[in-house]
């Protein structure tokens, strides 16, 4: 399925106008309900959730849409796409209600478990970046819209690697596999922003090695794999992919742009690539 260019630039004007409607909750006080697997929920996820269906429900009617605050969607009727769009209307609600700035919306279309395009828009930095596997990817901020590409990783001895870690998850695995690198230097950050870091070459690395799902990464996949780099599974160096079981958890994962032997190394002294990737 190929979005064209009127498309594609209809669906960055809604994601940034749902992005809006983000913005006037943001700004308010707002309720914080628990879902049933004890993560928070606002009134702005379903906000982001209704505004974003709605885009691409009338932009692309024959492609079936998953979201995270979708009804529950049978992984027998989810096998049987070819195609489909995966969003999170709120990636980083924990970041949300911190008001630090730090989350997104996410949107992605999936085909044949790949992310082939992704949209990452953070709301309060006024940022967007999006890919495509065939156009490259591209970052637009005020100042306009430029190509965007990862970062050779520096020789030894010439710069401190840049890690970016999570605020929120996994510190005790993270500090492991940092233990086991080449000087370096570290940022911590919220939701999708650390995978678009990756994509721009403002970092080096981001190991995952907490439990996601696939729609807190599938439109930032895109972006990085748009970008030159990659989103490997953590025990198997493969490509995560998206829709190839009943669960839509992942397995731990991490991000590059490139692969190395210096921090595959470390991934394997620290996890010796056998850390269960969490029942599924």
């Amino acid at each position: 399925m190929k979005i064209n260019e009127a498309t594609r630039q209809e669906l960055l004007e809604g994601v940034v106008d749902a992005g809006e409607r983000v913005l006037d909750i943001y700004a308010q006080d707002f309720s914080v309900e628990t879902k049933a697997d004890d993560s928070p929920l606002t009134q702005a996820d379903m906000a982001s959730h209704r505004a974003l269906t709605e885009l691409l429900q009338r932009l692309t009617p024959e492609i079936p849409i998953l979201s995270e605050e979708s009804e529950e969607i049978t992984y027998e009727t989810r096998r049987q796409w070819s195609s489909y769009w995966l969003i999170d209307p709120l990636d980083g609600t924990k970041e949300f209600i911190k008001k630090n700035g730090e989350f997104t919306l996410n949107v992605a279309l999936v085909e044949n478990g790949v992310p082939v395009l992704g949209i990452v828009h953070a709301p309060v930095l006024e940022t967007t970046w999006w890919g495509d596997a065939d156009l490259g990817a591209f970052k637009i901020t005020a100042e306009g819209e430029r190509q965007i590409g990862v970062r050779e990783l520096p020789a030894a001895g010439d710069q401190p690697w840049l890690i970016v870690g999570s605020r929120s998850h996994g510190a005790e695995s993270f500090e492991a596999f940092c233990a086991q690198l080449p000087a370096h230097e570290r940022v911590s950050m919220g939701s999708s922003l650390k995978l678009c870091l990756v994509a721009e070459g403002a970092a080096d690395l981001y190991p995952r090695l907490a439990p996601t799902c696939e729609w807190d990464t599938a439109a930032a996949q895109a972006v990085v794999t748009a970008a030159g780099g990659a989103v490997l599974n953590a025990e198997t160096l493969e490509p995560l992919r998206c829709n190839q079981q009943e669960s839509t958890l992942n397995p731990f994962f991490i991000v590059c742009g490139q692969r190395d032997s210096r921090w595959e190394g470390a991934l394997r002294a620290s996890f010796e690539l056998r850390a269960p990737s969490r029942e599924q």
